[in-house]
């Protein structure tokens, strides 16, 4: 197989992965003739996309307690695009900073200072982690990544709603997680299971969707599986495709919780978790809504670039010539942070030891004829700027036959990242409203009924 075929191929698969249409993006100014819509993603400080896109990510937490713009800003002055080191040196100082301000302010007594502290540390901790996956042994991750979970729960004492770290039954072992409640009232409530995807972690799920679901009343049982967060670092629990056999474990643990109304349960999931979730939403009956942000049809497929659908390496072309492929992959990923990442992250959440090998359990990762057991009415999510994934989410969205809303979020929105990053307001306003409406006990969805 020669490298200049094989290039476009793997190209199309390094945008793979992370993560009839009722709600549009809009976002159009109050004038009379708004202004052209914007042709590219911004930049903020990095020419590299994929650091740029991290120090978005980063910053976006801003909203919800767990970032300080001049702490990013000041943070990232320090990094050279592509140098993962200086990434990690950089954020791990500046978590560790404010971990110590943290802890000082708790010592003479100032709670609330003390747990925003922590939280903003957490967040600065799992970004200075995030590069780290390329040598799977290093002492640094497992490190880096227990002070981000360390600093968040720390924080999560201090908060004035109750987290609660679980431990949810799962296969002869446990599944990390947490049950977030609005307050200390034993009624059951509507709750959303909410759960990352290639890269994310559990505590980050608290910034991204938890501070901003309990405000509107829901519970929030987040856990990591297979492959994420505690689950893959401490228990060596790597991805598997068949995710009924994780959420199903995790419905059973949520139904024996007086405070979960077991008829108004809601699997969210978000970047690659838009496999995951609506893979486990078509074995699990117990659903009563379904979130795929971003969704995904197709792991191993993507449709961009003018690529056809479904434009990809097949299974015979990855296990036929492996070394081959090996060598292309490893000569790409001298060349491309994205590719270096993507690839490294891939061996280290599939528990695999050569790229060639973690593109062939890829294959696995795909709703073609699943999508259709989906019966719960279910939200796809979709960014026009996606630097991971490009026609997933209306591939999926196309193969659903069950009750069903098609969400773009756009550039004009500004808002089009990958999974919102940076756009956490409006994101988390269109996904729950719409989950609200859905809900035929809530105000907003019995009057959407009548």
């Amino acid at each position: 197989m020669k490298l200049p075929r094989f290039l476009p191929l793997l190209l199309v698969l390094l945008l793979s992965l992370g993560a009839g249409g009722k709600t549009p993006g809009s976002g159009a100014t109050p004038s009379h003739q708004p202004p052209p819509a914007p042709t590219k993603n911004f930049k903020i400080l990095f020419a590299d996309p994929l650091y740029d896109f991290q120090l978005q990510r980063a910053l976006g937490y801003t909203l919800s307690g767990g970032a300080d713009i001049n702490e990013c800003l000041y943070t990232a002055r320090d990094i050279k695009a592509g140098d993962d080191e200086s990434w990690y040196a950089a954020w791990r100082a500046t978590g560790g900073r404010i971990y110590a301000i943290g802890e000082k302010c708790s010592a003479k007594g100032h709670r609330v200072s003390a747990r925003q502290a922590f939280l903003r540390a957490s967040n600065y901790f799992r970004t200075a982690e995030f590069f780290l996956h390329r040598h799977p042994r290093d002492p640094r991750i497992l490190k880096t990544w227990g002070l981000s979970r360390q600093a968040f729960r720390r924080a999560a004492a201090l908060m004035d709603h109750p987290v609660e770290v679980i431990k949810i039954p799962y296969e002869g072992t446990t599944l990390p997680g947490y049950f977030c409640r609005p307050d200390a009232s034993p009624k059951p409530r509507k709750t959303i299971i909410l759960q990352t995807g290639f890269d994310g972690t559990g505590e980050e799920l608290y910034l991204e969707v938890a501070f901003f679901a309990l405000k509107r009343g829901y519970n929030v049982l987040i856990f990591e599986g297979p492959g994420q967060g505690g689950a893959l670092r401490e228990q060596h629990l790597y991805f598997r495709p068949d995710w009924e056999k994780v959420v199903t474990p995790v419905v059973n643990y949520a139904l024996t919780r007086p405070e979960i109304d077991p008829k108004r349960l809601t699997l969210w999931g978000i970047s690659m978790g838009g496999y995951l979730a609506p893979r486990a939403a078509a074995f699990e009956p117990r659903l009563a809504a379904l979130i795929a942000n971003t969704g995904i049809y197709d792991a191993a497929a993507n449709k961009s670039q003018g690529k056809k659908p479904g434009d990809r390496l097949t299974r015979k072309e990855l296990e036929q010539e492996p070394e081959k492929i090996n060598q292309a992959i490893r000569r790409i990923m001298q060349g491309s942070t994205l590719m270096r990442w993507y690839i490294n992250q891939g061996m280290f959440a599939f528990g695999k030891k050569s790229p060639g090998a973690f593109l062939l359990a890829l294959q696995d990762y795909n709703l073609k004829g699943v999508a259709p057991r989906i019966k719960c009415p279910t939200l796809v999510v979709d960014n026009e700027g996606d630097l991971f994934l490009h026609g997933q989410a209306r591939r999926l969205y196309d193969a659903l036959t069950c009750p069903k809303t098609y969400i773009l979020f756009t550039r004009r929105d500004m808002a089009a990242s990958h999974c919102q990053m940076g756009a956490l307001a409006i994101s988390n306003q269109r996904i729950l409203d719409w989950l609200d409406q859905t809900d035929p006990q809530s105000p907003v969805g019995a009057k959407a009924a009548q």
